[in-house]
């Protein structure tokens, strides 16, 4: 088994991708805040994740994992002794100017990179037919920390499964509340999508033992031909998780989707249709009913909402991509419309009381 050095920008998602990593025996380097680098270093990852059948959470150490797991801020980094980088932090993260640093460095380095956002990387929609992705630059908080990518170099993650950090416990704790499995797209190049699939089956393998036996693990890493498969999220972004934001306050996924159950299904199809125009297949996208049927049990508001109540000033605008692909396509949707107009006031609110 290859055993390969891994840089995962971002230690939530981050974390829990390293877990499963860690399995078999990986080398894992987690680049965060200084406060979380010390904590991970000191006591290692905890992460907490439903299994089906059995009750309650199944609690795992990265501390007991054959693999490698540190952290430390991103100045500290030398990208061209890593084999892959990860990233899994939100959009906005990346203009701050010591991670932007780094992003130039993996790129000048040429790693390829796995990303694991809602907000595909700027690189990545120029592997995407028809698309036009210098016409969606504005979408992003700051386009040009990308320009320095090779979009050969650079494959979108689908980030499906729910996670968040319980905000009474340590920050090296990450809970799993929805274990669906990550959807990456393949790489241009062969022996990079080889590696993908190795991790891939690496994951697969893995077992936790317990006093009851060996558990297989929900949260795999499935890879995929098509460049449209990680865009199955866009749907589900913009019926659900966008949907939590209203003019004045926020709400759950569940209530946003299943509160007008008709009008979700509409805004979801018509994103579907989007990804058609575009070239997807059907298969490549998931079906409403089983979206719907994980929605209920997604009773917080998403990250995008509480980040917005909490007055941060930018987010990942995956609403105002879509919007922009749409254009593009001479497409247009009143309620994708609205979503982006309460987006826009609410974080004009935010960034004028910062």
């Amino acid at each position: 088994m290859n055993r390969h050095n891994i840089l995962i920008l971002g230690a939530s998602y981050g974390s829990l991708l390293a877990t499963k990593l860690q399995f078999k025996g990986h080398r894992l380097h987690l680049v965060c805040l200084p406060p979380e680098a010390q904590l991970i270093n000191r006591e290692g990852t905890v992460l907490r994740i439903p299994v089906k059948g059995r009750e309650g959470l199944v609690e795992i150490r990265s501390q007991d994992l054959p693999g490698e797991l540190s952290a430390g801020s991103p100045g500290e980094v030398d990208p061209s002794e890593y084999d892959l980088v990860a990233l899994a932090m939100q959009e906005p993260q990346y203009r701050v100017p010591e991670v932007r640093q780094l992003l130039e460095a993996i790129a000048k380095a040429r790693v390829p990179c796995l990303s694991i956002m809602n907000m595909p990387p700027l690189p990545y929609l120029a592997r995407i037919p028809g698309l036009d992705a210098k016409g969606c630059r504005d979408c992003y908080t700051d386009a040009s920390v990308w320009d320095a990518f090779d979009p050969d170099l650079v494959t979108l993650c689908s980030p499906d499964p729910q996670a968040f950090r319980p905000p009474e416990e340590a920050l090296n704790v990450l809970q799993v509340r929805l274990p669906t499995n990550f959807k990456a797209a393949a790489f241009v190049d062969d022996a990079h999508t080889a590696m993908l699939r190795g991790l891939a089956a690496d994951i697969e393998a893995a077992r936790f033992a317990t006093s009851d036996g060996e558990l297989e693990l929900p949260v795999k890493l499935k890879v995929h031909d098509s460049v449209f498969v990680p865009l199955a999220k866009w749907s589900m972004l913009l019926a659900g998780n966008y949907r939590c934001i209203e003019p004045q306050s926020i709400r759950s996924i569940k209530e946003a989707v299943h509160g007008d159950l008709s009008a979700s299904q509409a805004i979801y199809e018509w994103v579907v249709s989007l990804c058609l125009s575009l070239g997807a297949q059907r298969d490549d996208l998931v079906p409403f009913d089983k979206y719907a049927n994980a929605a209920l049990s997604l009773q917080s508001p998403s990250s995008a909402a509480r980040a917005i109540d909490a007055g941060v000033p930018y987010i990942e605008r995956v609403d105002q991509l879509v919007q922009t692909v749409a254009a593009q396509q001479q497409l247009h949707h009143p309620i994708i419309n609205h979503i982006v107009s309460t987006v826009d006031q609410r974080l004009i609110h935010n960034r004028a009381t910062a």
